[in-house]
């Protein structure tokens, strides 16, 4: 066998070869388990319920600031918090993918125990958000079967709701990938009927109407619900790395079309209803449109209401179980918590101690009958947003040479903190407007999310429980000139 320095050809090629392979940015994962990727439609919907799912729960934003500010809102709200978000995300999620998706640009950023704990505080508010779910999908479906759910133990039926609606999730991302686009075409069918009926009895001028109300507005309930229905677009950075495939062009183009699908399917349903229906805001809360379906089609269709309500609800959850399962996948996969963590089904290659983990604690939360849910989840999503933000500036100024397959078109840091400003703005409102109770809660969490944190890094130093030893590796990229091979020529 020749020697690769036996002529200057052999030289040439060898480095030839060096500079096609630093195309790619690090990928930091540590299995090798081959996935089947997502098909690009598949994407756009598990993209669309983890951002949304539909116009459900967004009845709220009409009683709580009325009727014009709700329409602006979803006008407006995209444009300033949305946008941004899916730009941090696509540059980072595609520079930096792996299973860990913010935990590892986070890590990269400010070090093992920030990106421990905004693992820790998605973690939680992801999981206390799917607590709902089962709980609103028996809410929906409860008046259709009156006979059999009246004898059922409430709490035994939520447990046996949420380990069926996690079955997905076990079989395969691909397959929660279809199911989401079947669920997402079948639940949203009913407002194309109502906003097609409700035309005839459209009164534009409503549009801009402040309503009748017999109260004060209420602007955080108004904005909470603004945010929890157009963000977590950062929850699919878990699944770039065994779920996309090319992400730099197909990531961009998937947040494209999920965020006009989301946009559409929000504002079309409320300009039909407000146009059509009184403005006695008192009556605008969750689940107003299945009185709105009653009132403009019939009281059959209000059932379809709550069919397409539930099948919604069953699209979020298991989205949003995806991001949850491979989330904690990829932080076994950096070293930041067991290696059992990472567990696979040999059968399908899906994170199972992940998924039952996600299943076994959305269950347990929703036994506390907690009634300050959007709060929390909304609060500890903003107290993450803001460190990823920090994160992605940071890591502009940290390493302004690192190649980056997708960039935000921003150059110039003033360029970057002007883009992010008023996002940083609601972070902070939504953090602020916060109850005694959630901000208690939030801090038991963080309290015992550092706990955690320093008992992990014990049990590592101790070899008490197995870990990976990545962390260790990510900490001396930077020191062993790491970065040098993916930086531009």
């Amino acid at each position: 066998m020749k020697s690769p320095h036996s002529s200057p050809k052999s030289k040439t090629a060898l480095l030839e070869n060096e500079k096609e392979e630093v195309q790619e940015p690090p990928m930091f994962s540590t299995t090798k388990t081959k996935c089947k990727k997502l098909a690009f439609i598949p994407l756009v919907f598990l993209i669309y319920f983890q951002i949304s799912g539909g116009p459900y729960n967004t009845e709220s934003t009409v009683g709580s600031g009325g009727p014009f500010n709700a329409i602006l809102g979803f006008l407006l709200f995209p444009i300033i918090w949305s946008i941004p978000e899916a730009l941090v995300t696509a540059e980072l999620a595609t520079t930096f993918h792996g299973n860990g998706g913010f935990v590892i640009w986070t890590h990269q950023a400010f070090g093992p125990f920030w990106g421990f704990l905004i693992g820790f505080w998605k973690f939680f508010s992801a999981v206390i958000n799917l607590s709902s779910y089962p709980g609103l999908c028996i809410d929906y479906i409860d008046p259709l079967l009156p006979t059999l759910l009246s004898h059922l133990p409430h709490y035994l039926l939520i447990s046996l709701s949420t380990l069926l609606l996690s079955v997905f999730n076990f079989i395969g991302l691909p397959t929660v990938g279809y199911a989401a686009i079947s669920l997402g075409i079948l639940s949203y069918l009913p407002f194309i009927v109502l906003s097609v009926c409700a035309i005839p009895q459209i009164d534009p001028s409503k549009w801009v109407s402040s309503g009748k109300i017999s109260r004060k507005r209420n602007w955080p309930s108004f904005f909470n619900s603004l945010f929890w229905n157009l963000n977590c677009w950062d929850n699919v950075s878990t699944l770039v790395a065994e779920g996309v495939k090319n992400p730099p062009k197909t990531l961009p183009k998937a947040f494209l079309a999920a965020g006009l699908l989301t946009y559409l399917t929000s504002l079309i349903p409320l300009l039909a209803a407000i146009g059509a229906m009184s403005l006695d805001l008192d009556d605008w809360n969750d689940g107003f449109y299945t009185v709105v379906a009653y009132k403009i089609v019939g009281k059959r269709f209000a059932k379809w209401v709550r069919v397409g309500a539930f099948l919604s609800g069953i699209g979020v959850y298991q989205s949003q179980l995806s991001s949850c399962s491979h989330q904690l996948l990829g932080m076994a996969e950096l070293g930041l918590l067991p290696g059992l963590f990472g567990a696979r089904s040999k059968w399908s290659g899906t994170p199972w101690v992940g998924i039952l983990i996600s299943a076994m604690i959305s269950i347990l939360v929703s036994y506390m009958n907690f009634k300050h849910v959007t709060s929390v989840v909304n609060v500890l999503f903003s107290l993450s947003m803001l460190v990823e933000f920090s994160a992605f500036i940071w890591l502009r100024v940290k390493l302004p040479d690192l190649q980056r397959p997708f960039k935000l078109p921003v150059r110039r840091l003033r360029g970057l903190i002007a883009v992010l400003v008023i996002p940083f703005g609601i972070l902070v409102y939504i953090t602020c407007v916060g109850t005694k109770v959630v901000y208690l809660v939030i801090a038991l969490l963080t309290v015992f999310g550092i706990i955690w944190y320093f008992c992990m890094k014990i049990f590592q130093a101790k070899m008490w429980l197995g870990f990976n030893h990545v962390v260790a590796k990510l900490a001396d990229y930077e020191d062993l000139g790491y970065y040098g091979q993916f930086v531009k020529k």
